[in-house]
C-alpha cells in the first residue's frame, strides 16, 4: 500500500506528529514522509528525535512473524514427531542395527531428517509436502520388502515400521488438506 505525500501535506503539523511518535501504527514510509513535511516547513528535531525517527523509518518488517499457521501445519507435525519417537523406539528394539555402525549412524541420521522435516512443518512451510509425497512414493518400493521381512524375522520391528508409515502418510494428507488460499507461511519457500 503506497503513501500519498499529497495526502499527508493537507494534514496540519499536529496531525503529521502522531505519524513520528514512538508507538505510532503507521508504515514507516508514511513517518518518513510526514517527517520530510514537518522539516521542510521549519519544525527543528533534537537528536533523540532524530534517532527514534530513524528507528521508525528503519523498523524490519515484522509481518512474516504474524502469519498464522493452520491447524493442519500442528496435527501433521505432531504425526511426523510421533513417527520419530517410534524410529527412536524401534532403533533401540533392532538388535541388527546396534551391530552395525553404519546402520545406526543412518538410522539416527534418518531420525534427525524427520525431525527437521516435522520442524518445517510445524513452522507452515507448505512446500515440505511435495517433498514428503516424493519421498513418500520413493520409500514406498523399499519399505515393502523391508516391511514383509521384518513382519517374518521382527515382528515389533516391523509394527513399528507400518505405525511410522501410517502417520507420516496422515501427516501428508492433512497437508493436502490445507486450502489453497489460506493466508500463512504458504508462499514462504525460503528456509
Amino acid at each position: 500500500m503506497a503513501v500519498k505525500k499529497s495526502v499527508l501535506e493537507q494534514k496540519s503539523n499536529k496531525e503529521l506528529e502522531e505519524y513520528i511518535k514512538l508507538d505510532t501504527t503507521f508504515v514507516p514510509q508514511a513517518t518518513k514522509i510526514a517527517y520530510e513535511i514537518l522539516k521542510t516547513r521549519g519544525k527543528d528535531f533534537s537528536v533523540d528525535e532524530m534517532n527514534s525517527i530513524n528507528l521508525l523509518i528503519n523498523k524490519p518488517d515484522e509481518k512474516k512473524k504474524d502469519l498464522p499457521i493452520h491447524s493442519n501445519h500442528i496435527k501433521a507435525s505432531n504425526f511426523i514427531y510421533y513417527s520419530a519417537g517410534l524410529g527412536v523406539l524401534n532403533l533401540f528394539l533392532s538388535s541388527e542395527l546396534l551391530k552395525d555402525k553404519a546402520a545406526m549412524i543412518s538410522g539416527i541420521g534418518a531420525l534427525f531428517f524427520i525431525l527437521l522435516l516435522g520442524f518445517l512443518i510445524r513452522k507452515g512451510y507448505t512446500q515440505i509436502k511435495y517433498g514428503l509425497l516424493f519421498l513418500s512414493i520413493i520409500g514406498l518400493f523399499g519399505f515393502i520388502p523391508q516391511l514383509i521381512y521384518n513382519l517374518q524375522y521382527f515382528p515389533i520391528n516391523g509394527i513399528i515400521n507400518l505405525c511410522q508409515f501410517i502417520l507420516q502418510i496422515l501427516a501428508l494428507v492433512l497437508l493436502f488438506m490445507i486450502p489453497k488460499d489460506f493466508l500463512g507461511q504458504q508462499n514462504n519457500t525460503s528456509l
